[in-house]
């Protein structure tokens, strides 16, 4: 089960609708139709909404329009119309489980929480013997921290389908989630050995399987199941071409990146005041360094607005300036001579996608983007955002690399990479030397911050990160743990960071110092770099 947002939606084009079929221009409809499904595809929102809405002036009772009306919305930011169009969908379509399904995967993308939860709850009501509906309810209460909820959903749903392999796997992470891991290793061991479990089943119990052993302390094996496990993941996608992709991209960053000089940093901060009313910084550091952590830290923070891993950034700057691998390269003078006007849109565009949770702050208070992976992109944070306060969490490298190769995530461009410790250690080195070179450079607020040094003095720690913030320690800090409960964490590592600070997690690579041998000398320069040494 991925625990990534996906950003572009997958639709299927009709071959046949009843709406427009009993119209006598139906077949300029459906060529229309089509050609909005293309629009929103491809990234045209705007262009697919308004073919949308002239649609639905004759068709106004198909709910595959509206549907489709509410994806354009959001890719416009316009979250009312998009809420306003998933609800007409749900009147038009009361007992459509798998629509409804997917009106909550959407809600949830739009972070409207109580609406996703509302979708799963009236889909496993309206067919009790859905697998998909009870599992989409029980993925969501156990996101949510309510694990009995979550186990009574999957009880149910095993009542009706005891064999039913998607159940069972189901059920083995609540017994992990329990602190069960007997349970759960036995369910996932006799999981493995079915012969006949469709690609994604056969690849999740071996992956949760490893996730199990590795807790009960048995680490040579648990790295062993999740080879296994990351070998049938292999199967899923083109690899290559995905590390190709990667590749490239990491290419003309350093290019980038070696073309910047000290001046050009210091005139894209003195060159325009940006919004004085914003007070912007950037959480980042490689993936599994700690940035969950920290950002809940600073969340509970009163004056502080804290986004968990938003798509604003992604969708509004990265995607207009660095869109495809096959695109005009993004060069340091294409970057160094962005006008003020148009750099101006893309923070407009940024906070107004950052809307979609109604928390933008007011006043003095601070706006904290905590996005690691856009550690590769933090030149385009200093070129956008003049006078945004930087903050790089740091791990133990080696901690990180084994963290990152444990993950359960969706497979892109990226995460390729951890499909392997080699390439895991590629990707850490690749992402760390951005920060670097930038570091070099210099001409900007920054602070580091080690996540030893948060879970064994986390006052200490989280005075000295809020004061660069600008503001004082606040004692809801310390209990940051309980907030964490009361509100929805998008982060992969969402069920970790709900607990009070634990020290379990520094030195784990220890158990895994064997594979990671090979690797030692090309990390010898981060561990002195980020003193680990």
């Amino acid at each position: 089960m991925s625990r990534t947002e996906v950003l572009t939606p997958s639709i299927p084009l009709p071959a046949y609708s009843p709406e427009l079929s009993a119209s006598p221009t139906a077949p300029y409809d459906l060529s229309r139709w089509q050609k909005a499904q293309q629009d929103l595809l491809k990234g045209r929102g705007d262009r697919a909404l308004a073919t949308y809405r002239e649609l639905l002036i004759r068709f106004p009772h198909s709910e595959k329009l509206w549907f489709e009306l509410g994806l354009a919305a959001a890719k416009e930011l316009e979250f009312d119309q998009a809420d306003h169009a998933f609800q007409q969908t749900t009147g038009l379509s009361p007992r459509d489980v798998s629509l409804r399904v997917l009106l909550g995967q959407q809600y949830h993308l739009l972070r409207r929480m109580d609406r996703a939860r509302e979708c799963f709850e009236q889909a496993a009501a309206m067919d009790p013997d859905s697998v998909h509906a009870r599992l989409s309810l029980a993925d969501w209460y156990e996101r949510e921290h309510r694990l009995d909820d979550a186990r009574a959903a999957v009880d149910a749903c095993a009542a009706r389908h005891p064999e039913n392999a998607q159940v069972r796997c189901f059920q083995a992470l609540l017994w992990q989630r329990a602190g069960k891991l007997a349970e759960a290793e036995k369910q996932l061991r006799e999981l493995a050995a079915i012969g006949s479990l469709d690609l994604n089943t056969k690849y999740s119990c071996r992956h949760q399987l490893a996730v199990v052993l590795d807790e009960a302390g048995q680490y040579t094996e648990a790295l062993r199941w999740l080879g296994e496990a990351k070998q049938i993941l292999r199967q899923s996608a083109n690899i290559p071409k995905l590390e190709q992709s990667y590749d490239l991209a990491d290419r003309r960053r350093r290019q980038l990146l070696a073309d910047l000089t000290p001046e050009m940093i210091r005139r894209w901060r003195d060159e325009a005041p940006g919004d004085p009313a914003l007070r912007p910084a950037f959480l980042g550091g490689h993936p599994r360094s700690g940035t969950t952590l920290l950002e809940q830290i600073l969340g509970a923070h009163p004056d502080i607005i804290a986004f968990d891993e938003p798509t604003a950034f992604t969708q509004e700057i990265l995607e207009q300036l660095a869109p495809l691998e096959n695109a005009p390269t993004l060069t340091a003078n294409t970057l160094n001579s962005l006008g003020e006007a148009r750099r101006s849109h893309f923070r407009q565009r940024y906070l107004k996608n950052l809307g979609r949770e109604n928390r933008i702050p007011a006043g003095n208070g601070v706006f904290l983007d905590k996005n690691p992976s856009h550690t590769a992109s933090l030149h385009l944070w200093l070129r956008i955002f003049p006078g945004v306060k930087v903050l790089i969490a740091l791990r133990d490298p080696r901690d990180v690399i084994i963290s990152c190769y444990f993950q359960n995530l969706t497979l892109n461009a990226t995460n390729a990479n951890f499909l392997s410790l080699e390439r895991t250690v590629k990707h850490y080195t690749d992402l760390m030397d951005v920060w670097l070179r930038l570091r070099d450079l210099g001409g900007f607020d920054w602070i580091e911050t080690r996540y030893e040094d948060v879970v064994n003095q986390l006052e200490t720690e989280g005075q000295r990160v809020t004061k660069f913030l600008g503001l004082e320690w606040s004692p809801r800090q310390a209990d940051f743990h309980k907030t964490a409960r009361e509100k929805p964490v998008f982060a992969p590592n969402y069920n970790e960071v709900a607990r009070p600070v634990y020290q379990s997690a520094v030195g784990r690579w220890r158990h895994y110092a064997e594979a990671l041998a090979p690797y030692q000398e090309k990390l010898a320069p981060y561990y002195r770099a980020f003193g680990y040494e």
